[in-house]
């Protein structure tokens, strides 16, 4: 089923971007982004993770890096009965984490400086234990796909609205020709927004179930719950500066959460954390 989500996901990606092409550059436009989806669909698939990695400044560490870390997560990997995954630090004292890679055998899961600094043992347990979840129901590829096309299509509305200042959209050719002022707005407004829709689509009903899955791995809920609480509060009172639109759905929570917050909440990538930690806590006195 999530290899059908996968490819769903990846023709729907690369039918915007195509269509921002033709908006932008008309049939020549939308020539150039097609052969620019096939191989993103392709660079997606196999280095999609390194991407966004990449993009979030996080390095690789090892057990003897942080010792501590690479033991619980090898821990709570045992649990889950998943291959160890790759283990990343990003330098930040806002805490958030994520997971990402192709499947459980190509998997990489990354945390900030801050979460280590912030949460006590048992809630980091907890985060990790949701990303493994991710990992396990092989969420984080789709994820990563998503992140990947975000990126470009956020360039090109770029590219749209420096060619709306300059006087984009006047070419005499019709097969050059694009959709003039308005489908450049389209592409600087409307694209984005539609990549933001997709990547909520994909993100909300895959939270729950994976903030389920890391209180079973974990084996307590509550510790969960308090570190969603913990999490979401620095999230709303201090930017991730490692973070973009193109991003914030593959973190535990959203790290944008205080830009614009009346428009988050509308489009938001993330359930409410309010519920998340409703459910969490059914959860553990079910496990009680």
């Amino acid at each position: 089923m999530n290899m059908l989500k996968t490819t769903a996901l990846m023709a729907l990606l690369m039918a915007l971007l195509i269509a921002v092409g033709g908006l932008v550059g008309g049939q020549h436009g939308a020539l150039l982004m097609f052969i620019v989806a096939l191989a993103m669909n392709f660079f997606s698939y196999w280095f999609s993770d390194s991407i966004v990695l990449k993009m979030s400044g996080a390095r690789q560490v090892n057990e003897e890096d942080a010792p501590s870390l690479y033991k619980l997560v090898a821990d709570l990997a045992q649990r889950a009965d998943l291959p160890m995954p790759k283990v990343y630090i990003i330098d930040t004292d806002v805490p958030n984490a994520f997971a990402t890679g192709r499947n459980p055998s190509h998997a990489a899961v990354a945390v900030t400086t801050g979460i280590m600094g912030t949460l006590e043992y048992e809630e980091l347990a907890g985060v990790l234990g949701h990303e493994l979840t991710h990992v396990k129901n092989r969420d984080i590829l789709i994820s990563s796909i998503a992140a990947t096309f975000a990126a470009a299509i956020s360039m090109l509305a770029n590219m749209a609205q420096w060619a709306a200042i300059f006087g984009g959209g006047r070419s005499n050719d019709e097969n050059d020709r694009g959709g003039g002022i308005i489908g450049l707005l389209v592409a600087i407004i409307i694209a984005p927004l539609a990549a933001s829709i997709i990547q909520m689509a994909i993100s909300r009903s895959r939270e729950y179930a994976a903030d389920k899955g890391g209180g079973q791995i974990c084996g307590d809920p509550l510790a969960l719950a308090s570190a969603l609480e913990k999490i979401e509060y620095y999230a709303k009172h201090k930017t991730m500066p490692q973070a973009s639109q193109a991003t914030e759905h593959m973190y535990i929570i959203n790290p944008l959460a205080g830009k614009n917050i009346s428009f988050a909440s509308l489009f938001s990538t993330h359930p409410a954390t309010a519920d998340r930690i409703a459910r969490l806590k059914e959860q553990a006195a079910q496990m009680r």
